[in-house]
Parts: C-alpha cells; sequence; structure tokens
C-alpha cells in the first residue's frame, strides 16, 4: 500500500488517514488491560496525519501517553544514510536507498532495472499537494542505475542503512516516553 501520492499508478492501494487513525485509536482499547504508554512509529515518511492524531489522543485521554519515535529522527537519518555510505542522494522515494532496502529484505522479490529520474528541486514544493504522477517520471523520487552495484552491495547498503537507522532511532526512546508520561499524567 502506498501514500495518496501514489493513488494514480496503477495497482495502487490508499488507505486513508481517517480509517487509519480509527484503527489506531481502537488500539488504545489496551487501556482497559492496564496499558498507559504507546508509541506510534510509521515507517513512511510523509505520514501528516501523524502529530495531529498523537496531539487529539493525547488530549482524548488524560491518563495515558502516546508518542512518536520522532525525537531524534533527522540525526538518525542522517547518520544511517552516511553509514549505508549513500551521502548525497536526492530522493525521497524508490532511489537506489529503496532499491538497497528491498534487497535487504526481500531480494527474492526485487527485479532489479533502471528507474526513476533526478526529480527537479522545485517539485518538492508540490509533493504534498499534487500526485507524483504529475512531478516524477515513473514515482521515485530518485534513480537507481542498475549495474552500479553489485546485489551483495545493494543488500548490504539497505542492512547497514536500516540497522543504523532503527537503532539511531531508537536511543533515548524510552526515557523520552517515561519523561512525557511523568509530564503529562503523574505531574497534575
Amino acid at each position: 500500500m502506498r501514500g495518496v501520492e501514489h493513488a494514480n499508478f496503477i495497482g495502487t492501494i490508499t488507505v486513508s488517514p481517517n480509517v487509519l487513525t480509527a484503527m489506531l485509536e481502537e488500539i488504545i482499547c489496551l487501556t482497559k488491560q492496564g496499558f498507559k504508554k504507546f508509541l506510534v512509529c510509521t515507517g513512511h515518511g510523509g505520514s501528516y496525519w501523524e502529530g495531529a492524531f498523537i496531539k487529539h489522543i493525547n488530549f482524548k485521554y488524560p491518563n495515558i501517553i502516546v508518542i512518536t519515535a520522532n525525537h531524534n529522527n533527522h540525526a538518525a537519518w542522517e547518520e544511517a544514510v552516511s553509514a549505508a555510505g549513500l551521502t548525497g542522494l536526492n530522493e525521497i522515494h524508490g532511489g537506489l536507498l529503496s532499491v538497497c532496502t528491498a534487497m535487504w529484505l526481500c531480494p527474492k522479490w526485487v527485479k532489479l532495472h533502471s528507474m526513476g529520474s533526478d526529480v527537479p528541486t522545485e517539485n518538492r514544493l508540490y509533493a504534498d499537494y499534487v500526485g507524483w504522477d504529475k512531478l516524477t517520471v515513473d514515482g521515485c523520487w530518485g534513480q537507481y542505475e542498475d549495474g552500479l552495484h553489485s546485489q551483495s552491495e545493494l543488500a548490504d547498503k539497505g542492512k547497514i542503512f536500516r540497522n543504523t537507522f532503527i537503532q539511531r532511532r531508537a536511543e533515548g526512546l524510552k526515557g523520552f516516553l517515561e519523561e512525557g508520561y511523568r509530564r503529562k499524567v503523574l505531574s497534575k
């Protein structure tokens, strides 16, 4: 499934923020089993509904805390890109980094071929308002050129990137959650 930015590409299934947040709010029923601390961790950029959802749920349910794992997101991303040797990429989705990740996670499903293109920087201004079929050549906001890296190099870069990103993103997360809960619920 992809976000609405890819909705005009054949075979794309989109889920509206309304459906997604309704489902997540249903999960909050775990409070009846004693859960008081929740983490929403999306693996997809452009989840603009996330911040509004978290603020709404924290207001609506005063005795719980819901946070996101974005407390050190920018630093985590930059460090992971560097660790994988991918600095300088001008991509958002579907370029070399996406291919590396796919080659690490599910190589038997990847059909390697050149795809994507450099997307003009000014197109970023419209990425949240215009379908990517109008802004990109093929929905890829980045470029992958087949033959520049071996399959094992691609998989290694994907593994290094994702493991570094997840590790860095998780650093301090428990303390951040505990402090958020203390500030919101316990310091009344």
